[in-house]
């Protein structure tokens, strides 16, 4: 799959830029806050419905304006497919797919399958499940939309059972009627997980063997409240407790990836190069799995991510990138010096693009 062309209007600094890319490498050079992330993040948020960095939409709309509009012409499969998004401030985003708009957003996601590396990945290792989940769930649903409608059923039942917690509500019936609708989505999502990261673990550990060239051993352990009880008698066994603390307490929503380095979490004992190894292994392998499950090749987008990697592991990274398994890319970089360096020997066509306060020409 491949982004030939894009469009984009009043998108954060970027008043207005058409672009024409490279079926391979498109590297977008320039200083720090000038723009680069911005147009991964449009092209994000074509396969996404959403920007990566910031999920408030009338806060993407540039400075002074009344409105946004992204359009992305691509290749998929064979067949030429235009998307559109457009966003007029107090007004309802429009997206469309071939001049057609969506009567759901949900159904849009997984169409254009996308990976995106950046330094926000810190988060997986550093912060909460939650950030863990998000993983976990943007991959299933690209593939998956059984999954994606389960996860919003089991939300949705979800709050509706929080908001009977924070009340006054005794009515053991209208318990029961959300409780069933959690159990039932959310069981078909722990299988879901489980089988998923069944497969995923294996291959995140090929290809952090390869880019680390065997030096360290890692593993993932998905940790459940499901794995050793019946979701719906947890529920009833839990809602008087749960109404003391006024939210649920058990579920998918408390699901866990326990990230390892040898023996060790790696939030403890992992350096800055050992945990960026590790999180970008981890979407190597998210891109892996996507392709082998969707037919298609995602787009890889590479925000700022030679960082912190030494010669070595950096050297592996483009090797693999410029493989035949890897398609179309995109890479922020300040210096192009240090591209021109580590690109060379790619043989690979490459594109260089530079941006300024917003503004975007072809080197």
């Amino acid at each position: 799959m491949q982004l030939t062309h894009l469009s984009i209007l009043n998108y954060k600094n970027v008043e207005q830029t058409d672009l024409s890319f490279s079926p391979k490498i498109n590297c977008f050079i320039g200083n720090n806050g000038m723009g680069k992330t911005n147009l991964l993040d449009a092209i994000y948020y074509l396969s996404f419905c959403k920007s990566f960095t910031n999920s408030i939409d009338m806060q993407n709309i540039r400075h002074d304006a009344d409105f946004f509009v992204l359009q992305g012409a691509y290749q998929r499969g064979g067949s030429e497919e235009s998307v559109y998004c457009g966003l007029k401030r107090r007004q309802k985003k429009q997206f469309k797919l071939n001049k057609k708009e969506y009567e759901r957003l949900s159904d849009h996601i997984g169409f254009l399958p996308l990976v995106i590396i950046s330094p926000a990945d810190s988060a997986l290792i550093r912060e909460g499940s939650d950030e863990r989940r998000k993983l976990i769930d943007s991959v299933i649903s690209q593939y998956n939309k059984r999954y994606l409608t389960e996860l919003i059923r089991y939300n949705k039942a979800l709050q509706h059972r929080n908001m009977l917690l924070k009340g006054d509500m005794n009515d053991a019936l209208v318990y029961d009627i959300w409780e069933d609708q959690l159990a039932e989505a959310g069981s078909y999502i722990y299988e879901t997980r489980k089988e998923f990261l069944s497969e995923f673990i294996p291959i995140f550990q090929s290809r952090f063997q390869y880019i680390t060239s065997g030096n360290e051993t890692v593993s993932i352990a998905y940790q459940s409240q499901l794995a050793d009880r019946d979701f719906r008698e947890a529920l009833q066994r839990s809602r008087e407790r749960d109404r003391i603390i006024g939210f649920t307490t058990v579920g998918i929503h408390k699901d866990d990836l326990e990230m390892l380095l040898g023996d060790y979490p790696i939030k403890r004992v992992g350096s800055q190069g050992q945990n960026k190894s590790f999180l970008v292994s981890l979407k190597f392998a998210q891109f892996d799995f996507l392709k082998r499950a969707s037919g298609l090749t995602p787009l890889l987008l590479l925000d700022d991510i030679f960082d912190k990697l030494d010669a070595q592991r950096v050297s592996r990274i483009i090797s693999l990138v410029s493989g035949d398994a890897f398609g179309q890319i995109f890479i922020t970089d300040t210096n192009r010096e240090h591209l021109d360096h580590l690109l060379n020997e790619s043989g690979c066509e490459v594109n260089y693009f530079l941006v300024e306060n917003g503004e975007v020409s072809v080197l």
